[in-house]
């Protein structure tokens, strides 16, 4: 049942959306390129030129000008000319009706939403100006205005599926942005003044669907940020003044919402967290915002910091959906390192010098070079405890273990995977338990049921069920319980204690990182334990306990598995075992849209409960597998 409130709001919504497409605004814009408020793009290209960093510009341009894409797993060419509401994998296309009636989670009737909404961002536009900016090629900037001219014929204000989310029209205005400062300069005035219209037009369609009721999470945060850019960047826009107080009202208020006190993201997904932590960090870079607002983007970024580990890498902990603010190219994995290097430039702190060229000098200007440190931030982060995320990270040196022991994300929990109890393991740079990630939202329901389902997680799943029900790819009803009981950390030995209650059963798990051996590993040689016990109804039960090594995997003996030359494993002697590859678990996610097999074991057990099983991974080096 919704409010008057809300009720209130989407009529005024919905009246405004009739007036853009029926009688949109058309005043005389003006803007001056490059925009003040970001760096000067020549300043910028002096410090970028001749580096790795342009050369990998120079790259994805050409590609670019080729129309080559490479999107969520999909490498393709687009032909002569782009067609902008296609889906490239399935080959489905759809037409151009009012956007309210594109049924576009219906993946068999507009294909996936996600591959033609990336390619819609034109965040590769931008590339095509940074690398315009810093080594010339006058096709680069023909390519762009040629796109942006079949981009307006092809979507005209208020119809098709390219204005059906308003969190990618804020995506596409920030891109436009960009590309105005960097070349707005180079653009024919002809050209230039239906470049700022229609951009106009994308800031009154922002204002006008803010997902206040709708998706109040990541889809109002990004439109907020981009409704204040365009108002704090585009003065002179007739709404300018409007759009950036109130753009940036709602990101202040959002980061006391969505943020919690640990400086976790209430998405309950490690990437999303990454995603909301640039979009906080692009508003404080163009904002002024408050010392409550810095205090919570300096937790997000310890938390970041807390889970990328010495091996700076991200776990895919949660829904991983391939979108970032700035720059999406690269390993997704490794994202983490330009959000935290812009952190530290914009907190006065150390950060190492590769990772300040794909966003933070781009957003800050060649300031960003002065924070750079020959040493970078604190490589070996200290064990710490989320309790706003339930989230333990157990560290040792180089070895790192993070134990999922929080709940689902709130209301329906969209984002969250049935990952309770579950960890990840890792030795500096190399996985020894994963997440296997996301892999895909709506376009193949199986795989994304598998995905987010209790079995693609090092944990386990009782009779074939997840830790809540299922109700379509972005909603779970009847959540589990989920209770911390201990957390203790000391200089030998981190413990973490979790429960998780589900369908009248009660999973508690008990992990701990001994930091350092005896006989005969020593000292160097960390050990983990693991020790789930089972309760629940009368009757007979199908137990089965999920493992899924990130490198690959030897069995060495029926209950001792051989992960990389890093990594044992060993489970308990309680039930069958299966091991083997590809399957039906044996799968992992590195981004979206990319499936790749991997080793999976499974410990099943069926038998009355209680029940309790037992496992133990030693980071030792290969010569000490042997040992018992």
């Amino acid at each position: 049942m919704r409010s008057r409130q809300e009720i209130a709001f989407r009529l005024r919504q919905e009246l405004a959306n009739l007036r853009l497409l029926w009688a949109p605004p058309r005043p005389v814009l003006e803007a001056q390129a490059p925009l003040c408020g970001l760096p000067d793009p020549e300043e910028v290209a002096r410090v970028v030129r001749g580096t790795p960093a342009a050369q990998r510009l120079e790259r994805l341009a050409d590609r670019i000008v080729e129309h080559r894409f490479s999107l969520l797993g999909l490498e393709f060419e687009a032909g002569s000319r782009i067609a902008w509401r296609r889906d490239y994998r399935s080959g489905i296309e759809t037409g151009t009706s009012y956007f309210r009636l594109v049924p576009y989670l219906d993946a068999g009737r507009v294909g996936d939403h996600k591959l033609i909404w990336e390619l819609n961002r034109h965040q590769h536009l931008v590339v095509l100006a940074q690398a315009f900016v810093c080594s010339g090629g006058e096709e680069r900037l023909r390519e762009i205005f040629a796109e942006l001219e079949s981009w307006w014929e092809e979507n005209p204000l208020q119809r098709g599926i390219n204005w059906a989310s308003a969190l990618e029209v804020a995506f596409r205005a920030l891109s436009w942005i960009w590309v105005f400062h960097l070349v707005g300069q180079r653009m024919p005035d002809d050209f230039r003044r239906r470049f700022l219209l229609w951009l106009y037009w994308h800031g009154c369609h922002l204002e006008a669907n803010l997902s206040i009721y709708f998706s109040p999470n990541t889809h109002l945060l990004g439109e907020a940020v981009a409704l204040h850019a365009l108002g704090r960047l585009l003065a002179r826009f007739p709404e300018a003044a409007r759009w950036e107080h109130s753009g940036g009202a709602i990101v202040e208020a959002e980061m006391g919402r969505q943020v919690r006190d640990d400086g976790s993201h209430f998405e309950q997904s490690s990437y999303y967290h990454l995603y909301a932590l640039d979009m906080f960090l692009l508003h404080a870079v163009l904002g002024s915002p408050g010392a409550g607002y810095l205090q919570k983007l300096e937790r997000m970024a310890g938390y970041l910091a807390a889970l990328m580990g010495p091996g700076r890498s991200l776990p895919f902990l949660g829904d991983d959906d391939g979108g970032r603010v700035f720059h999406p190219y690269g390993n997704p994995s490794q994202f983490g390192r330009a959000t935290l290097a812009t952190y530290a430039v914009v907190a006065g702190a150390p950060c190492r010098r590769e990772d300040v060229f794909d966003q933070a000098l781009w957003w800050i200007g060649p300031a960003a070079l002065e924070r750079v440190s020959d040493a970078g931030p604190e490589d070996t982060p200290a064990s710490r405890w989320f309790p706003g995320a339930g989230v333990a990270v157990l560290a040792g040196g180089q070895t790192q273990v993070i134990v999922d022991a929080g709940g689902f994300g709130p209301g329906s929990g969209g984002h969250s995977h049935s990952d309770t109890l579950s960890l990840v393991a890792r030795q500096g740079e190399r996985e020894v338990l994963i997440d296997p990630g996301t892999y895909t939202y709506v376009a193949e329901p199986d795989w994304r049921a598998w995905f987010r389902g209790a079995a693609a997680h090092n944990t386990l799943r009782i009779d074939g069920r997840d830790q809540a029900a299922t109700a379509g790819p972005f909603r779970w009803t009847n959540p589990p319980r989920v209770a911390a009981g201990e957390w203790r950390s000391d200089a030998r030995r981190d413990l973490i204690d979790g429960r998780c209650e589900f369908a009248g059963f009660v999973h508690r798990r008990r992990v701990w990182l001994r930091k350092t051996g005896g006989r005969p590993l020593g000292p160097a040689c960390p050990t983990l334990f693991i020790l789930d016990e089972l309760s629940g109804p009368e009757g007979e039960h199908l137990v089965e306990q999920f493992w899924h090594p990130g490198e690959p995997c030897v069995m060495l003996s029926p209950r001792r598995f051989r992960i990389g030359d890093c990594a044992c494993l060993v489970v308990g002697p309680l039930g069958a075992l299966e091991f083997g590859f590809g399957g039906q678990h044996g799968w992992r996610s590195p981004e979206p849209g990319v499936k790749l097999e991997a080793p999976a074991i499974v410990v099943r057990w069926r038998g009355r409960l209680p029940v309790r099983f037992r496992a133990a991974v030693r980071f030792a080096p290969v010569e000490c597998y042997d040992s018992s």
